[in-house]
């Protein structure tokens, strides 16, 4: 080193600053490929990667597209797969911190078993459930939206009510009509009895003729479908959420209250 440059001491550039002054180096968590595995497993099973985790008392489940059954449906179209919603309505029910349902409803119909089915899961939960109708609640959307113990349907939304149709092979025996009638009783008896309509009003709307083109049945829009008795009141979001809001908190000081 010439006489006339300065430099630093070595010590200088090799000093560490103290455990407790240096910024800890904290590196994302990356998930491996086990945890992978499992999460791809239930979003093919469950259509989620996990249950998440609960922050409000009200929560939201959705039927929208057409409702799949046990036939699996062109990949084209939208769908709610009943495997999917019924783990769902099991973990509402059992979940200690839920307090009521809100079912927003925009369906096309589907699969007449499997639509009941989560009719009958919707009308059997103990937590106050409210559904409204968006768009559309068509054919056997009409249980699922009358199987909450209030419904609310939009002002422009529609509902179809028609007889239950069968796709494929048929064979022209009686026994098949007969079949046909027994499972048009099911979605019948189950919306007289979860709704305000009779039951020959229902049907009279089931196999009206005249009102839709290349079909037997009725369309009902907005405040139609309450005033014949089968949804409880015209209103969107707020006032199903308010709804629910109320209902929970009546369910919330049953259950709190103390037994005698």
């Amino acid at each position: 080193m010439s006489s006339g440059e300065f430099r630093l001491p070595d010590a200088l550039f090799n000093y560490r600053l103290p455990d407790a002054v240096r910024k800890p180096q904290t590196r994302p968590e990356v998930p491996g490929p086990a945890d992978q595995r499992q999460r791809m497993r239930a979003l093919r099973e469950l259509g989620t990667f996990t249950l998440p985790a609960v922050r409000s008392p009200l929560q939201t489940l959705t039927i929208v597209g057409q409702i799949e059954g046990h036939m699996v449906l062109p990949s084209q179209n939208k769908t709610t797969k009943y495997e999917h919603v019924i783990p769902q309505l099991v973990a509402l029910e059992q979940h200690p911190s839920v307090e009521g349902v809100l079912i927003i409803l925009n369906t096309v119909g589907g699969d007449v078993e499997a639509g009941l089915a989560i009719a009958e899961m919707i009308a059997s939960l103990s937590k106050p459930t409210v559904s409204l109708v968006l768009g559309g609640g068509h054919s056997i959307g009409v249980p699922i939206a009358v199987g909450a113990q209030y419904s609310f349907i939009a002002e422009t939304a529609s509902m179809t009510i028609h007889p239950i149709r069968l796709n494929g092979l048929v064979i022209g025996v009686p026994q098949t009509f007969d079949y046909l009638e027994k499972m048009q009783d099911r979605v019948v008896k189950f919306v007289v009895k979860h709704s305000r309509i009779g039951e020959p009003k229902f049907r009279e709307l089931m196999f009206r003729t005249g009102e839709l083109a290349r079909d037997i049945g009725t369309v009902l829009i907005g405040k139609e479908a309450v005033d014949c008795g089968l949804i409880d009141e015209v209103g969107g979001i707020g006032a199903a959420t308010a709804k629910l809001e109320r209902m929970a908190g009546e369910y919330k000081q049953k259950r709190e209250a103390p037994l005698q």
